[in-house]
C-alpha cells in the first residue's frame, strides 16, 4: 500500500488514497466545453450594418463599478497566467501512483489549460463590454466556479503524489483563483441588489401613475356634416295698381258748331 504521509504535505491534505477526490474525465471536460461553441460563434460573420438595427445607446456605467471590475479582471488574468505556467511545469508521469490516476489528472490539466486559453478570455471580453450585465457576470462566475472545482482536484493530487514545489506553486495559484471567484460573487450580489432597487422604484412610479388617473379632457364635437340653417325667404311685394291710360279712356263726343 502506498504511504501518502509526507513531511511537506499539510496534515489536512493527508488522506487515504481511496478518499482523494478525483474529478471524472467527463466532469473535467465540462470546464472546456464552452471552447468549441465560443470558437464557432467567433467564426460567424458579423451582420452587415445595412441589415442590423441601430444599437441602443447604453446607459453610462458608474466609475466605481468599472474600477471594481478592472481590479477583478487584472487579478484573474495574473492568476490565469500563473496557473498555465505552473501546470506546464508539472511532471505527472513521474508521480508514484497508478496509471489511471496519472491519466485522469493529465486530462484535468488539459481541460483547465483549454479553458484558460480560450473560454475564459472570451467571457472576460463579454463582461468588459457590458460591465453591469447580470447574464455576462453570472457566466464568468459560473466558469470560475467550475475551474475552482477541477483545479482543486489537481492540487490535491499534486499534494499526495507530486513534488513539494509542484504542490506549493499550485496552492498559491489556488488561493488567487479563490480570491477572484469570491470577489466576482460579491460583485454579482451588489449588482443584483442595485437592479432590485431600480425595479422597485419603477414599480412605485407605475403604481403612482395608475392610482389616480387625471380626468379626461372635455371634447367639443364639431359636426361638419350638419347642414347650415336656411335663410328665411324674402317677402313678396304686392303688385302696383296701374292707372288708366288714354287708350282705354272713353272718347268725348265732339261738340257741334252752329
Amino acid at each position: 500500500m502506498l504511504n501518502l504521509t509526507n513531511r511537506f504535505i499539510p496534515k489536512h491534505l493527508i488522506r487515504p488514497k481511496h478518499l482523494i477526490r478525483v474529478v471524472p474525465l467527463a466532469a473535467a471536460l465540462t470546464v472546456g466545453t464552452a471552447t468549441p461553441a465560443l470558437a464557432q460563434q467567433s467564426a460567424q460573420p458579423a451582420p452587415s450594418s445595412s441589415s442590423a438595427p441601430a444599437p441602443a445607446t447604453p446607459s453610462p456605467v458608474p466609475y466605481a463599478s468599472v474600477n471594481e471590475l478592472n481590479g477583478i479582471v487584472s487579478q484573474l488574468n495574473q492568476t490565469s497566467t500563473s496557473i498555465q505556467v505552473d501546470l506546464a511545469k508539472m511532471r505527472i508521469e513521474r508521480w508514484k501512483t497508478d496509471g489511471g490516476t496519472k491519466r485522469q489528472t493529465q486530462g484535468n490539466v488539459d481541460s483547465i489549460q483549454r479553458n484558460l486559453q480560450s473560454a475564459l478570455p472570451e467571457i472576460i471580453s463579454e463582461v468588459n463590454n457590458s460591465p453591469e450585465d447580470m447574464a455576462a457576470s453570472f457566466k464568468l462566475y459560473r466558469n470560475l466556479d467550475a475551474l475552482y472545482d477541477v483545479f482543486g482536484s489537481v492540487v490535491e493530487s499534486a499534494g499526495a503524489f507530486g513534488t513539494k514545489d509542484e504542490f506549493q506553486t499550485l496552492s498559491n495559484d489556488m488561493t488567487g483563483l479563490e480570491n477572484a471567484r469570491r470577489s466576482m460573487g460579491e460583485r454579482m450580489q451588489k449588482l443584483a441588489s442595485a437592479k432590485e432597487e431600480e425595479l422597485g422604484r419603477l414599480r412605485t412610479q407605475v403604481k403612482t401613475l395608475t392610482a389616480a388617473p387625471p380626468p379626461p379632457p372635455k371634447k367639443i364635437v364639431v359636426d361638419d356634416d350638419e347642414p347650415a340653417p336656411k335663410k328665411p325667404a324674402p317677402k313678396k311685394k304686392p303688385p302696383a295698381k296701374s292707372s288708366p291710360t288714354n287708350s282705354t279712356a272713353p272718347a268725348k263726343p265732339a261738340s257741334s258748331s252752329n
